[in-house]
């Protein structure tokens, strides 16, 4: 027989342990599973130790997790292909001539690739080592230089194929479809909010980011002539984007034609071979692998938190704060702040998403300003964009976010940590504003998959 425990101590040895052992720099995955085996054994039941194959199984064998390493596997080949230099070679030559034009360039290809391989990491750090050194050297300022590269990588979390989405989907047994539906008008706008903010204090002050000198620029036709690097890619994002809006595949057979639309492309620029396979199937076995863990871990973790009465003292005290509905998810979205600070996405989002959003869809939004608020089915869908905008958040923000630190790993010696820093602050206020327009006008998420999928 478990010993019997109070929920409030319960959660304070269960989250302060957490703690502990990640200033300790253990993995989280590591760390939480640990946590969970302990934990079961000391304040469980033999009845709650079967929840451990009960928990791990489902995850084990859920379909739609099986497009995670295929998008993944499908950004290490687009990285070997050579795709992300040739698509900002022709993007900057297009924009070079304005102000800021190569930030702007920046984050536009970043946006492309962002709809091809749903991957920060492998983005931020190719970008950075091509774009970074072409901004350095025509005298962009450094903190517009990072903070472009910073922004546009997080992209890839945001704008369909999302392996997040993928994973939150699975989570809140929500529609995978709906959710890559949603999220493309607000990755849109936040690319968007990039460029204007980028080009609006280059034009303020040019010396932020000189336009290509004139001797550099190329005229129309040789524009239009580079155009014909980007169809392949292009003809892959519609591909990929286009049979999941139309219903034409589930998003795992899209994933599935996207890797051999990867493989294609590759072996167009002649960069198909076994060495780059190999690399690539490595990469993505390794990033599977530590996401699965994670997994196991985090499912436990909350498990057993939930099975203990975890989730009822959570929404007490969060629904005894006194706050309305959008009080209550403001709170939340200051807690996933917080926790960006020092966790990994895939942590977070297993250790909240179960908690907060049967505490969400209890509630009434009735909408905000006179304008339209969310009906109760259509919550998860909200709250899961919501939720993905905020992580791009955490991949920003100081001091463990993972973008600061996959720059700072191709970055030039003289840019310090101190300034790849201070780049990202204006841009996660941008997102913040994103975050902040999605809760105030649901219809940005929303209208889409009401269009696309019949009886949303």
């Amino acid at each position: 027989m478990g010993l019997d425990i109070p929920i409030a101590w319960l959660s304070l040895l269960l989250f302060g342990g957490l703690g502990l052992l990640l200033m300790l720099g253990l993995p989280m995955a590591f760390c939480t599973g640990s946590l969970a085996t302990i934990f079961l054994f000391v304040f469980g039941t033999p009845a709650v130790l079967n929840m451990m194959p009960a928990r791990i199984f489902p995850f084990m064998t859920d379909y739609q997790l099986s497009a995670v390493p295929l998008f993944i596997f499908m950004a290490a080949i687009l990285e070997k292909a050579g795709i992300i230099e040739e698509l900002f070679d022709v993007i900057y030559k297009w924009l070079g001539a304005l102000k800021g034009g190569l930030a702007s360039a920046t984050v536009v290809a970043c946006t492309l690739l962002a709809a091809m391989v749903g991957v920060v990491g492998a983005t931020e750090v190719t970008m950075g080592m091509i774009a970074l050194p072409a901004m350095l050297r025509r005298g962009y300022d450094q903190k517009i230089a990072c903070g472009s590269l910073l922004a546009g990588g997080t992209l890839g979390i945001l704008i369909p194929p999302s392996v997040m989405a993928i994973v939150y989907a699975v989570v809140a047994q929500q529609s995978l479809g709906e959710l890559l539906v949603g999220s493309v008008f607000p990755g849109l706008l936040l690319s968007s909010m990039y460029v204007i903010y980028i080009t609006i204090r280059c034009y303020i002050n040019p010396a932020l980011g000189p336009a290509l000198p004139i001797e550099e620029r190329i005229d129309m036709r040789k524009k239009l002539i580079l155009l014909r690097n980007t169809i392949a890619p292009i003809l892959l994002i519609l591909l990929v984007l286009g049979v999941i809006f139309f219903g034409i595949a589930t998003p795992v057979e899209a994933a599935g034609i996207g890797t051999f639309g990867a493989l294609a492309v590759c072996a167009m620029n002649g960069r198909l071979n076994w060495l780059n396979i190999e690399e690539a199937a490595i990469a993505t076995l390794k990033a599977t692998a530590m996401v699965m863990w994670i997994f196991f871990g985090a499912t436990m973790f909350v498990g057993f938190f939930i099975v203990k009465g975890g989730q009822t003292f959570v929404a007490q005290s969060i629904l005894g704060t006194g706050l309305g509905p959008y009080g209550i998810l403001l709170l939340m979205m200051v807690v996933l702040f917080v926790l960006g600070m020092f966790l990994d996405w895939v942590g977070i989002l297993l250790l909240t998403v179960p908690i907060f959003v049967p505490i969400l869809t209890a509630l009434s939004f009735h909408g905000v300003l006179g304008i339209e608020g969310v009906k109760p089915a259509d919550i998860p869908l909200w709250y899961g964009v919501i939720f993905i905008v905020n992580m791009q958040m955490a991949f920003l923000s100081p001091p463990f976010g993972y973008s600061l630190f996959y720059l700072k790993s191709v970055a030039p010696p003289q840019i310090t940590m101190a300034t790849i820093f201070k780049s990202a602050m204006p841009f996660i206020g941008l997102q913040a504003t994103c975050n902040l327009l999605c809760i105030v006008f649901p219809q940005i998420i929303l209208w889409l998959p009401s269009k696309l999928y019949t009886g949303h």
